[in-house]
């Protein structure tokens, strides 16, 4: 029985990794999040910084899975609420969050609805987004798996 725990354990656990591998290269998505550090840390459930960074985007751990602009505490702009609101049972998903840092402000005035719609979120990632991503599962771990 205890192994059988053990092996259901060992393989959510993988389960991850293995479609975070599918998506992009994990190694090359981490080097990809430098720069992403000016804005954004990867901070832990429990407070441990996994990549210090700024705080003037939101904390990325756990992203995917999550809602959209559903990090407490966090002041999201106007547009990446109206795209919350417009889709209420939206979750960033691997291929969601690609079309973001492709074009943040083009996602939220899709999303949203509106075509006046502004993301604060100026940088365009231009290549490597699948990378990048793949990272950002790697540090999800409550991503579901797919």
């Amino acid at each position: 029985m205890r192994s059988a725990i053990v092996g259901a354990l060992l393989g959510a656990t993988l389960a991850i990794p293995a479609t975070a591998q599918e998506m992009g290269d994990v190694a090359a998505g981490e080097g990809e999040f430098r720069k992403c550090r000016a804005c954004h840390m990867i901070q832990d459930s429990e407070g441990t910084d996994i990549v210090r960074g700024g705080a003037t985007g939101p904390n990325l751990w756990n992203i995917v899975g999550s809602g959209i602009a559903a990090e407490e505490g966090y002041r999201y702009g106007d547009g990446l609420i109206a795209s919350a609101e417009a889709n209420p049972d939206m979750v960033w998903t691997p291929e969601e969050l690609v079309a973001y840092v492709t074009d943040p402000t083009a996602w939220v005035k899709e999303k949203s609805g509106d075509d006046s719609a502004r993301s604060k979120m100026t940088f365009k990632l231009n290549r490597n987004q699948e990378d990048l991503v793949a990272y950002l599962v790697s540090v999800s771990p409550d991503a579901p798996a797919e």
